[in-house]
């Protein structure tokens, strides 16, 4: 089998797998995007949600309905202004240089899984010529304590709100408070990514505001949760904001025309913000439903990471190869014509054997009940060689 053979089936694969999800009745987690005649039809609708004046002549070079986006959003999170960028990577980077000319010190801690240093391609130290401390390796936040014992000087901390990588965790609100605090103590300044900090609310039970008041800047992302085309926000002091737009120019961030990506992020302010609570507190009952219901029916080790989440999404890790739990999905939803784990693969992350897929609960997972996901749960495990 030649490379070029592997990379058809592959492709194969995943087109079967997607139109077998598109054609179910129910899809728990993992629904596949829209089609492009889909998006078109989508950014109509978005159109008339994102609440702008529609008469009004589009964005140029970033104004008009941009300035709109950026002034919603500086609401929202209560900063004095926020500049939209193209993408989250651009954001990030913008920020984390400015601080460290304005520190005066090219290092930033963060968590080694944090975005910049495993899905960026280095881009912090070969753009920005910056360079990164650990404050803690372990699979989890850093505490207040790491920070203090990082054994050399930092500029900026990172937090990453939640950590992905790491199943989508966050701190408690005093812990989050004093990681800030340690940070403030060695005289660095606090960046939080926050490209998921749309659903973070409940679990600090602070409105967004609080939250980015603990920073001096904060990036949050238009599509990771609230459906959007693409595009972020970088927020901050208004001098901050200033200094990020002029690097958004150098970055070539200075798009003639960006309306299509802010009206879906507008849109998605209005229709899924509200409801990202209640994708949160369903996720709890998702996740116990699956753990039990998975274990119930003999599948090895099943568990969710963490126990109980922290936000809307979560992992779960199953004793079993991925290419077998890939094959169960796509014939549960070929079969009949329900899926709990949609498009989404599993992958084996580390030991053989010992697989991992992301569950986000989002709209369509409000309709399944504690019961319906334990009886497709059953159903999954008896497709499984166990």
């Amino acid at each position: 089998m030649t490379r070029d053979d592997s990379d058809d089936e592959v492709k194969a694969a995943k087109a079967r797998r997607t139109a077998a999800v598109r054609a179910c009745g129910r899809v728990l987690t993992g629904a596949p995007g829209p089609t492009l005649g889909g998006l078109v039809e989508q950014l109509a609708r978005d159109a008339a949600d994102a609440g702008v004046d529609l008469e009004g002549r589009p964005d140029t070079y970033g104004d008009g309905v941009v300035e709109e986006l950026e002034t919603r959003v500086a609401g929202l999170l209560g900063t004095a202004g926020a500049a939209f960028f193209p993408t989250g990577t651009m954001a990030q980077q913008v920020s984390l240089r400015i601080w460290a000319a304005r520190t005066g010190s090219d290092t930033v801690a963060l968590h080694p899984m944090a975005h910049p240093e495993v899905h960026e391609r280095g881009a912090l130290s070969v753009l920005g010529g910056l360079r990164t401390v650990h404050p803690v390796k372990a699979p989890r936040q850093p505490t207040a304590g790491d920070v203090r014992d990082v054994a050399e000087p930092f500029g900026t901390l990172m937090l990453e709100l939640p950590l992905r990588d790491a199943g989508f965790l966050l701190p408690s609100w005093e812990e989050l408070r004093e990681v800030v605090a340690a940070a403030r103590e060695r005289d660095a300044v606090v960046h939080f990514d926050g490209a998921r900090l749309w659903e973070c609310t409940p679990h600090f039970g602070r409105a967004l505001s609080e939250i980015a008041d603990l920073a001096d800047s904060v990036y949050v992302s238009f599509y990771k949760s609230l459906n959007g085309i693409s595009g972020a926000a970088l927020a901050g002091p208004a001098d901050f904001v200033v200094e990020a737009k002029a690097w958004r120019h150098r970055y070539g961030g200075m798009l003639y025309r960006q309306f299509p990506t802010v009206l879906a992020a507008l849109a998605g302010l209005n229709r899924e913000l509200p409801r990202l609570p209640s994708y949160v507190a369903h996720a709890k009952t998702v996740a116990r439903a699956l753990r039990e219901g998975l274990a119930e029916a003999g599948v090895p080790l099943a568990r969710v990471h963490p126990q109980e989440p922290h936000t809307h999404q979560f992992q779960l890790w199953l004793a079993v190869a991925a290419k077998d739990l890939d094959a169960a999905a796509l014939e549960q939803a070929e079969q009949t014509g329900t899926s709990l784990f949609g498009a989404a693969s599993f992958w084996e992350p580390g030991l053989p054997g010992l697989s991992m897929t992301e569950i986000t609960v989002a709209g369509p997972a409000l309709e399944w009940t504690e019961a319906d996901i334990r009886a497709a749960a059953a159903d999954f495990a008896g497709r499984l060689a166990l």
